[in-house]
């Protein structure tokens, strides 16, 4: 059975180094391939030799410069950062995530980095005019990246087995919760700009996504994609903070009701005999899925005042998920996960507890590579999740340097909430 809980940009297969192995699609044509020493007998020397002789290990620039960096080195104009910038595994080498690129916004807002993150943002503007196919407010779930074009062009690669142009079914469709981030990474930059692109651009994506009933989403391309039946905790823990950011700018009263009906569904999911919030709804909106995720439980405390009530409970919880300084992605997983870590290192410095911020702060220091990136895991880390349209691949976390944890790791330095777009808590 599907689980009803999906990441947005691990989307790994069961074989490492093969991650993100999905159904094809295929097309007929290609769309988008797109010193010195001292003298012996002298010690005193020698040791002082050695000493000058060593090269200066410098230190890794923040988080927020590394964003900044990553923008810079990227062509001018309106951009989409790669979620796996080092990967060559071909289904994910230049393949652009909207969530990693949704947090790399509302973290370079953060870090108050506003023109390099309108960049991205104007690029999330120019897919919903841009669209090959789609232009009804809806955003795919990965771009190709680098400098948007029209039509804006996705991930893919050339199949020589059955020589055509393939496409990843996750890769083209549109996921509720990265759409959902597309909306908050908007309007974080509406907050600080007073430009009304954003604001409508949120509204535009927010229209479609209430065609969809709080679901899953999509998975497949134009023009007949797979409508998914089942409902994510997840999912609407997210719509339920762009929902009410939403409401926030424009005085809009439907959106704080749309808010309400997600934040409802997100309550209706704790389980009182695990302490914590469940995966969601399956297929038949009445079975529900019992895994315990991580992000779900750290993302309800930093998007739902409803769930404050919980708080006890859920760090009781988050604990349970502790692993190798930080924390792993779900019950099950045996390695630390980097993004999650960074996002409960953020929600504790917000709750003021400082200690624990700075022990995580710590560790995901561990996980930098020797360009200033983040790495997702330091070992191949299962997600207890499997491949959309292959029950049997179970998705993975690699180590490799990955956008969003370091989007995250930046949030947890400024103490950025991107729910609330503000240094607190909701209220």
């Amino acid at each position: 059975m599907r689980t009803c809980h999906p990441r947005r940009a691990a989307h790994c297969a069961a074989r490492e180094g093969d991650p993100c192995v999905s159904v094809l699609r295929k097309t007929g044509t290609p769309g988008s391939p797109s010193p010195r020493f001292a003298r012996p007998g002298r010690t005193v020397w020698l040791v002082a030799a050695l000493l000058f002789a060593s090269p200066t290990i410098a230190a890794p620039p923040s988080p927020c410069a590394y964003l900044a960096a990553q923008i810079d080195a990227a062509p001018s104009g309106p951009i989409f950062l790669a979620s796996y910038p080092e990967t060559s595994t071909r289904e994910l080498k230049d393949a652009a995530f909207v969530y990693d690129n949704a947090v790399a916004v509302t973290a370079l807002v953060g870090c108050n980095e506003i023109p390099r993150a309108r960049r991205i943002g104007d690029a999330l503007l120019f897919a919903l005019d841009h669209d090959r196919f789609w232009h009804d407010g809806r955003l795919r779930n990965a771009y190709l990246a680098g400098a948007v074009t029209n039509p804006v062009k996705l991930p893919g690669w050339w199949d020589t087995q059955q020589n055509g142009w393939a496409e990843d079914r996750y890769q083209v469709g549109s996921d509720t919760g990265n759409l959902a981030w597309a909306m908050l990474a908007l309007l974080a930059l509406d907050r600080v700009t007073n430009d009304p692109r954003y604001r409508a651009g949120a509204a535009r994506i927010g229209t479609w996504l209430r065609t969809l009933d709080n679901r899953g989403g999509t998975v497949g391309g134009e023009p007949k994609p797979d409508v998914l039946r089942w409902s994510s905790t997840e999912h609407n823990i997210d719509l339920a903070g762009a929902y009410t950011a939403l409401a926030a700018t424009t005085g809009d009263p439907r959106w704080r009701n749309d808010a309400r009906k997600a934040a409802s569904f997100v309550q209706s999911m704790w389980s009182d005999d695990g302490a914590y919030f469940q995966g969601g709804l399956r297929e038949d909106d009445v079975t529900r899925e019992p895994l315990l995720a991580l992000d779900v439980q750290v993302w309800s405390l930093l998007a739902i005042p409803a769930a404050r009530p919980h708080q006890q409970a859920l760090l009781t919880t988050i604990e349970r998920l502790a692993r190798g300084g930080g924390y792993t992605y779900a019950d099950g997983g045996q390695v630390m996960w980097t993004e999650g870590t960074a996002q409960a290192a953020l929600l504790f410095a917000l709750m003021g507890d400082g200690k624990k911020a700075a022990a995580l702060s710590r560790t995901l220091r561990t996980m930098r590579d020797a360009n200033g990136g983040y790495l997702a895991a330091p070992a191949p880390l299962g997600t207890n999740l499997s491949v959309e349209g292959d029950t049997a691949q179970m998705r993975y976390y690699y180590r490799t340097p990955h956008l969003a944890a370091a989007a995250w790791a930046a949030l947890a330095e400024r103490r950025f909430n991107p729910f609330t777009g503000t240094q607190a808590l909701p209220r």
